[in-house]
């Protein structure tokens, strides 16, 4: 069945709503188990899960393997370890607020990829949504301080979540570009395969997996469970239909909105955004529509130009 644009929006703004609540969860899962491992663990579930799925809807089949191996082990290595693992890995010696605002930078990394590859210039207007999102982006995630001048100093895990965030805008594209004869389910299952064993290796190489699993706390596993379900197979699977749907492109924008979700997520454990943040989230939110075409008055106003 076809998906329609609107329902394609609507699952694109739950997996960025998964991916924000992950920050939250990601605390509770790395506070009694190390960064590969948890990564690891987190798809490693969502392997499982998602594959007991597709057996029991008869959606299990070789075609689209065959059909995209190397796409599929390429994405996956890029896509999910690569970026889970800069992130995880990142986050150790990196500043919160500055490693949010490098991960923002994805949806323009995402465009610019696109329009390389389609040697084609993305419209003004979704260029220009994409720098008002961003700005709002580090309104929210600095609380002003870009507003008066404050300089952002970068670490080594800067540079590795930088990468990271590269990574998943190739991941973003190439769902499209590089995969044919697969469905979103498809997709969104064997790069989560392949990703996890990078990971598992990744965690076997670098660290003790088994022993950090057996003496980790129930809350740190349910994190993972979560991780591996909402936060891994719902939020790619919503992710690469609204690719398929309507375009990397159009899809990545939405990207910023994590980061706003993650503050939303963290208002319910009792931390209050300040007015900046408030009034950067607005900001975010119109260079979304802007970038979108929601905003019709801008749009027209394109057009007669």
């Amino acid at each position: 069945m076809k998906m329609s644009p609107k329902i394609a929006v609507i699952l694109t703004l739950l997996a960025t709503l998964f991916w924000g609540s992950n920050f939250q969860a990601t605390k509770v899962a790395i506070a009694a188990m190390s960064p590969w491992t948890a990564s690891a663990e987190r798809f490693l579930i969502a392997v499982v899960v998602i594959f007991i799925y597709m057996s029991f809807r008869n959606l299990m089949t070789s075609h689209a393997l065959r059909k995209n191996l190397l796409a599929f082990i390429s994405l996956g290595a890029i896509g999910v370890a690569g970026f889970n693992g800069a992130l995880f890995v990142g986050l150790q010696t990196s500043n919160p607020i500055t490693a949010a605002l490098i991960m923002a930078t994805t949806p323009i990394s995402a465009n610019i990829l696109e329009a390389i590859i389609n040697r084609r210039m993305p419209q003004f207007i979704r260029v220009l949504g994409m720098l008002i999102s961003l700005f709002g982006v580090s309104m929210v995630i600095s609380n002003g301080k870009i507003l008066m001048g404050g300089a952002l100093t970068f670490s080594y895990g800067d540079v590795i979540i930088f990468i990271g965030s590269l990574g998943w805008a190739v991941y973003t594209v190439g769902t499209r570009a590089m995969v044919t004869e697969s469905t979103p389910l498809e997709t969104t299952a064997w790069t989560m395969f392949f990703g996890a064993i990078i990971l598992s290796a990744m965690a076997f190489v670098y660290e003790q997996p088994i022993s950090a699993v057996s003496s980790a706390s129930v809350a740190s596993h349910l994190a993972g469970l979560y991780m591996g379900i909402a936060g891994s197979v719902l939020a790619y699977l919503f992710w690469v239909i609204g690719i398929s749907t309507r375009g990397p492109g159009k899809t990545s924008i939405f990207f910023n909105f994590v980061p706003l979700f993650a503050i939303l997520v963290q208002i319910t454990f009792g931390t209050v955004p300040g007015n900046v943040q408030l009034i950067g989230a607005v900001i975010t939110i119109f260079g979304v529509l802007l970038g979108q075409g929601q905003l019709s008055f801008f749009s027209r106003k394109q057009v007669e130009a």
